[in-house]
């Protein structure tokens, strides 16, 4: 038996869990709305305050899928609670954000400013303190969203291994290699 799979989710308070036809899960609460798509295999079940995820055979699909889903319906309960965040830090002489509303610019060494427009279900708040680099703070419900929001910003400047220059995630190391020595 999967540990993860059978393992239970707790449903807080002010968060409601619906299973639709079709294995349709749908979960609100405080934070937004999120709905997942379920594996017509599985059974859901909801009983006081608890969602359990069953699979029926001990077939490799169904192993498989079984952890996965009650990752994402654990996912989608956390979310809608109390939320997620990433931040992401720039690091390098120059490099600057700003974000007006939604719309996320961003100077990072390139000859024009990057303009990127961030969903409307991801907050999205642009840090310039003085003495510290420039970071950038991502909060939604939806952890994948985030997620590859987080990464596509990532993804105009990665940190290169050199000087460490460029946009990483808070806290992230960077594989640093010695640079070229002089040769007589």
């Amino acid at each position: 038996m999967s540990r993860i799979g059978k393992a239970p989710i707790t449903i807080p308070a002010g968060v409601e869990v619906k299973v639709n036809k079709g294995n349709l899960v749908t979960v609100k609460g405080p934070k937004g709305e999120l709905s997942q798509q379920v594996d017509l295999d599985l059974t859901i079940e909801i009983e006081d305050g608890v969602v359990t995820v069953k699979r029926p055979t001990d077939q490799k699909r169904h192993r498989s899928i079984h952890g996965l889903y009650r990752t994402l319906i654990a996912n989608m309960v956390f979310g809608v609670s109390t939320g997620y965040t990433k931040v992401l830090e720039l690091v390098g002489v120059g490099y600057r954000a700003n974000n007006t509303g939604q719309l996320l610019e961003l100077s990072v060494g390139y000859s024009h400013p990057i303009m990127f427009y961030v969903p409307d279900e991801v907050k999205v708040e642009a840090k310039m303190e003085k003495g510290k680099s420039p970071s950038i703070t991502l909060t939604s419900h939806d952890k994948q969203l985030i997620g590859q929001i987080a990464a596509k910003i990532r993804a105009f400047r990665k940190p290169e291994p050199y000087k460490g220059k460029g946009i990483r995630f808070a806290g992230e190391e960077i594989r640093r290699k010695a640079g070229k020595t002089a040769a007589k």
